[in-house]
């Protein structure tokens, strides 16, 4: 299990334009890389709120943010659209970072199992995980990153 102060797994990945995004693009920053399991549901959107909307003030602290699904670009392009994201979402149909950070596996949803997205996120500094959150709350999500 990865925990704070693992090496963060290297991961490169497209965004919602097909561009290649790599974890090494962000030295030098902290970078707030969150997972999420779908694009327009409303856990998702009141947590991509929550983050555009204290954006600003992330940037302002030297964070970046990325979110990741397994959604495809196009449903991503939608939900930036939509939403007014100012920050990139990986394209993770493949599930090749998501399984890298250990962000897939079972769920339970009104009793029924299957597997999906794990709703967490990771703080990371200098290729190493600085803070974890496995407990997210969609609604207050940035206070949980800035908390101390």
């Amino acid at each position: 299990m990865l925990k704070v102060g693992d090496k963060a797994p290297d991961f490169t990945s497209v965004d919602e334009n097909g561009e290649t995004i790599k974890l090494s693009d962000y030295s030098g920053k902290k970078l707030i890389l969150y997972f999420y399991p779908k694009d327009s549901t409303p856990g998702c959107t009141v947590e991509a709120q929550n983050l555009r909307d204290n954006y600003g003030m992330l940037k302002e602290k030297g964070y970046e943010v990325v979110g990741v699904s397994a959604d495809s670009q196009k449903r991503h392009q939608n939900f930036i659209a939509k939403q007014c994201l100012p920050f990139k979402l990986i394209s993770d149909e493949e599930k090749e970072v998501i399984n890298a950070y250990e962000c897939w596996g079972p769920k339970k949803f009104m009793g029924k199992e299957y597997e999906g997205i794990y709703r967490k996120t990771f703080v990371i500094e200098d290729n190493k995980i600085i803070k974890l959150i496995e407990k997210v709350k969609t609604k207050a999500h940035t206070a949980q990153i800035l908390e101390d």
